[in-house]
């Protein structure tokens, strides 16, 4: 977890908080981890390998498959 300085005003950069709300925003490119569907957390940890398996290797493979967004 990344603390804001509370002396800083305005809009600042926080450090390495960028990686992590690009990588959930990779996530819910997937329709299953859209919603939570899953009862069990130990299920919806193995939805996301799955998800992070599919787009490591969609860039391996430099394949451009449509999503369900249709984008």
């Amino acid at each position: 977890i990344v603390r804001r300085d509370p002396t800083t005003r305005g809009f600042t950069v926080l450090p390495r908080r960028w990686t992590v709300e690009r990588t959930l925003g990779w996530l819910m490119n997937h329709r299953r981890l859209a919603r939570d569907y899953e009862a069990h957390p130990h299920r919806s940890e193995a939805m996301i390998h799955v998800a992070m398996i599919n787009l490591m290797t969609r860039r391996l493979t430099a394949e451009s498959t449509p999503t369900w967004r249709g984008a």
